[in-house]
């Protein structure tokens, strides 16, 4: 009883720690979830921090920065992160309306929603698949590469993105044999190379006089904040009321939807849902506040069940946001790993139950709306307000940018910190110029660990 009370009081604290961290970082536009959510779960990871509370962290942070996200998008003109980019067309046409206050608080509320649908559905879908699990394990170097392959086709890079996967492979596969001839064996950083790809690129881009030129700006960029505007009393608002009864409908059901698909592209499933629920409202304005619920809980539901359902089902990173984002989830070595000789794991996978990631997902969820809901509600447009006048964004960035080389250097010392630069630049323009995104690239990496050996030795 003891040790449950504990396991329960770390996770708890980790979320509530998740879910303060995350709501923060969500005010910042262009923090990408990859770059934000993995680095800090894995560090929390390698901390030793019990799964329960590793787990909480990462679904605390992800529900709370898909509800601040928002803020920058309704209110400032600017995606909050990647998933955010599909909601920017009906936020800037509400803002035109002079109501960037009520898409703020139709996205909000849906998400929240959303939340509360995905996790236990994705729990149910995720148990429904489980009897496959060890088949699936079994022909693992089989299935990332067709994971690979359908998770390229469905990226904005399509067949650009399917045939640049050969070379990507290649030059990881490369790089592993150059770092193994010196007894230095690498993972973590390819994965932190791949999620910080854009941001090597930039940096590399700034020191070409090519590139700098085209980068150069005139003017200080400038934001119109309209001024805030509060219908409800007290401080948490109900978000059953915030949303009419047409919005609710439509977001539940893309939620539910949403919480059965784990291999599409959470930014793919996002216009798809939205699409489908503009075509169904004829009203210029109720389709547009009906859209921007259902898309942003769209946004919410796809990243939880991505990263559920192949963490209980499989214990693989089966997923564009499993082997991204959640990738720590699975593998953190070396506390955290998939062996690629026997298939043996151990991850979250098999150190949780089906019903312990029930429980402490939907605590999550609570934490995550306790913490980002209410805040976001009553004190968004402070909030951005701050982040737009004193926040440095890049201080933001060198911050993470710090953290990601300190862990390369303590996993492969130069040689870690070389494989990083290698990868993130490659892996950056190619995502720049290519649409080879880095859902894709983190499959190739998979692919190249676990198919090129299989595809080797059948071909011996």
């Amino acid at each position: 009883m003891d040790a449950l009370a504990h396991q329960v009081l770390v996770a708890v604290s980790m979320g509530l720690i998740g879910a303060i961290v995350f709501a923060g970082i969500g005010l910042i536009s262009g923090t990408d979830e990859t770059t934000t959510l993995a680095p800090l779960t894995l560090l929390v990871a390698l901390l030793g921090v019990p799964p329960a509370g590793v787990f909480t962290f990462f679904m605390a942070g992800a529900v709370a920065k898909h509800m601040t996200h928002a803020i920058p998008t309704a209110l400032l003109g600017i995606p909050g992160d990647t998933l955010a980019a599909p909601l920017l067309q009906q936020a800037t046409m509400l803002r035109n309306l002079g109501v960037p206050h009520i898409a703020l608080r139709k996205m909000i509320s849906g998400a929240i929603i959303a939340a509360f649908v995905a996790v236990p559905l994705a729990v149910l879908f995720a148990v429904l698949l489980a009897p496959f699990g060890p088949s699936i394990s079994k022909a693992a170097p089989w299935v990332f590469l067709a994971a690979a392959v359908a998770i390229a086709y469905f990226s904005s890079g399509r067949w650009a993105s399917v045939l640049l996967l050969v070379p990507f492979v290649l030059v990881i596969v490369g790089l592993q044999a150059l770092t193994g001839k010196y007894g230095v064996k690498l993972s973590v950083s390819y994965f932190l190379g791949i999620a910080i790809g854009p941001l090597i690129a930039d940096l590399f881009s700034i020191l070409s006089p090519a590139d700098r030129a085209t980068m150069r700006r005139d003017r200080v960029k400038t934001f119109s904040l309209a001024p805030d505007v509060k219908s409800w009393s007290g401080y948490f608002p109900n978000p059953l009321k915030v949303l009419d009864r047409t919005q609710r409908n439509w977001t539940i059901a893309t939620a539910a939807v949403s919480s059965a698909t784990f291999v599409f592209s959470p930014v793919a499933m996002t216009v798809v849902m939205g699409e489908l629920v503009g075509s169904r409202i004829k009203h210029a304005y109720h389709r547009l506040t009906t859209v921007i619920a259902a898309r942003n809980g769209v946004t919410e539901a796809t990243y939880i069940a991505e990263a559920l359902i192949p963490l209980i089902a499989f214990g693989l990173p089966l997923s564009p946001v499993a082997a991204g984002p959640a990738a720590p989830l699975f593998n953190a070595p070396p506390r955290f790993f998939v062996d690629t000789a026997t298939g043996h794991m151990n991850n979250l996978h098999t150190l949780m139950t089906s019903w312990e990631f029930l429980g402490y997902g939907l605590a999550s969820v609570v934490l995550a709306a306790l913490i980002a809901y209410p805040f976001s509600m009553n004190y968004a447009h402070r909030a951005a307000s701050f982040v737009a006048r004193r926040l440095s964004h890049e201080a933001i960035i060198a911050t993470f940018a710090g953290l990601i080389v300190v862990i390369s250097v303590w996993e492969g010392q130069l040689l870690g910190f070389l494989v990083i630069v290698t990868i993130g630049l490659l892996g950056g323009l190619l995502s720049r110029r290519f649409g080879f995104n880095t859902g894709v690239q983190f499959m190739g990496y998979y692919a190249a660990v676990l198919s090129v050996p299989a595809l080797t030795k059948l071909i011996a």
